[in-house]
């Protein structure tokens, strides 16, 4: 169909502004002639959304498409107006600044923060030189790019946090000759036993304790199912009379049914050890100086029994508990070797050679050897009740009656003495066994092999403390057969 084309009708005369009349031509006010107003365009139609928009005029400024962001949300790089061609009002090119100029060559106002030029204070003019010594600070500014400083970060007002840790850390570090933390290795230990650095608690010292002489080695360890250490050790050398060296090893274990039994042990142990660096020196004869050491021994576990006055209101029955031990030792005197003991800890006798025979050197204060000596039942089956392990002999004030035994052996080749608490032997009860588990090397190592031996326990379950001291014994071969005295 067919469109007509009207002249658009004008609501007042573009002359005069004042209205037509209907169907004029020109109008009446002024003669302005109507018919010359251009007729009004049609409108545009709505673009479509599937319509690229269209290219921009030529000479249009091309601002750079912004880059997007990636999955971390980095924001995309800000371009600054003079980074892009541009005339100024006066339609004049722009002049391009030159890379790496400072904002203040460029006409650019100084950054908010940063050092005026001497002569000025941020752009405001002229006040005089800057002050002598005094040293301008950055904030959040980068390094001139190129300068030996650049590193890529910005200069921050506060310390590094990393740099900060590690000071701390230094901080906290022993002194040497300071005790380390077992656990991180770098701490210092406060005198509750604490780490200063990690809060780890500390073992006590009595949990595991070695010491290494010439001629003898001692290892003790908590074992991993008791609270505490209760077993002790004493080693020392000496000389006797002639000159000729003499080598003690004590080792005492607590009672554990009894009260402060560690305390007991560790007194037993230090009055034998005293007894014999006394006596032996003296002149007395090995075996008798090891009889005085037990009941030198004996009255120091009796002292502990005594109460201060009102012990007693606190638990009134601590007088029928008093703390206990028991005693095993070995002395290396020449060409004797002398043990002594009350209780179950046991002395063994390795050879060098392990083509002969082993030895134990005790007999056990115990339920169960009593039982083997009577003829009651047999080792195993002795060894098998519940009631084995019952001690009928120890050091205390309520012990029965104190039987000292000891023993004097003339070995007539090398071996190894190895002086031991149950929490050992109860994994390795025979002599054969308790050969097997010791080193090739003791003769040579012993503080090694003392580490090994009580290493087996642990493997074992370690259901005890464990403790043990091995006395290499070296000898010139004098024949076949050995003298033996008991008492």
């Amino acid at each position: 169909m067919s469109q007509s084309h009207q002249q658009p009708a004008l609501s007042k005369c573009p002359g005069c502004a004042e209205p037509p009349a209907a169907g004029d031509l020109f109008c009446g006010a002024c003669g302005y002639d109507l018919s010359a107003v251009p007729a009004r365009p049609d409108d545009r139609p709505t673009m479509a959304i599937t319509v690229p928009p269209a290219a921009p005029a030529a000479g249009a400024v091309q601002w750079p498409a912004a880059a997007e962001t990636d999955s971390s949300d980095v924001p995309a790089p800000v371009h600054h107006p003079a980074d892009l061609p541009g005339t100024d009002s006066g339609g004049r090119p722009l002049a391009e600044p030159e890379h790496g100029q400072p904002a203040a060559e460029r006409g650019e106002a100084s950054e908010p923060g940063a050092a005026a030029q001497p002569g000025q204070v941020d752009g405001q003019g002229p006040v005089g030189e800057q002050a002598a010594g005094s040293v301008p600070v950055r904030h959040d500014d980068r390094a001139v790019p190129g300068d030996a400083a650049d590193s890529g970060d910005f200069a921050l007002a506060a310390p590094d946090p990393r740099t900060a840790e590690h000071a701390a850390a230094a901080a906290a570090a022993p002194a040497p000759g300071a005790k380390v933390c077992v656990a991180c290795r770098s701490g210092r230990v406060d005198p509750d036993g604490y780490c200063e650095n990690c809060g780890h608690a500390q073992p006590r010292e009595r949990d595991h304790m070695e010491q290494e002489l010439d001629a003898v080695a001692a290892v003790s360890d908590r074992g991993l199912r008791h609270h505490r250490n209760e077993d002790s050790f004493a080693v020392s050398s000496t000389a006797l009379p002639d000159g000729s060296p003499a080598v003690v090893a004590i080792v005492c274990d607590g009672v554990s049914s009894a009260s402060r039994p560690d305390e007991a042990s560790a007194a037993a142990a230090s009055a034998a050890n005293e007894a014999l660096l006394e006596s032996l020196p003296r002149g007395t004869h090995p075996q008798q100086a090891m009889h005085e050491a037990i009941v030198a021994a004996s009255e120091a576990v009796n002292a502990l029994a005594q109460e201060p006055a009102g012990a007693m209101e606190h638990d009134a029955h601590r007088h029928q508990n008093a703390p206990a031990c028991t005693l095993v030792g070995a002395i290396a005197a020449g060409e004797l070797l002398i043990v002594g003991w009350v209780g179950d800890s046991r002395v063994y006798w390795v050879p060098e050679d392990r083509t002969r025979p082993t030895a134990r050197l005790t007999e056990d204060d115990s339920w169960a050897a009593q039982m083997v000596a009577a003829g009651l039942m047999n080792e195993a089956e002795a060894y098998a009740d519940e009631r084995a392990h019952a001690i009928t002999g120890w050091l205390g004030a309520d012990a029965y009656e104190l039987e000292p035994h000891t023993a004097a052996f003339k070995p007539d080749r090398p071996g190894l003495v190895v002086v031991c608490t149950d929490g050992l032997w109860n994994y390795a009860e025979s002599a054969e066994e308790m050969a097997a588990a010791v080193p090739a090397d003791a003769q040579e190592r012993p503080l090694h092999a003392a580490q090994v031996l009580v290493g087996h326990a642990l493997d074992g379950g370690g259901h005890d403390n464990v403790t043990v001291a091995l006395l290499p014994f070296a000898v010139r071969p004098q024949g076949a057969g050995s003298a033996c005295e008991t008492a």
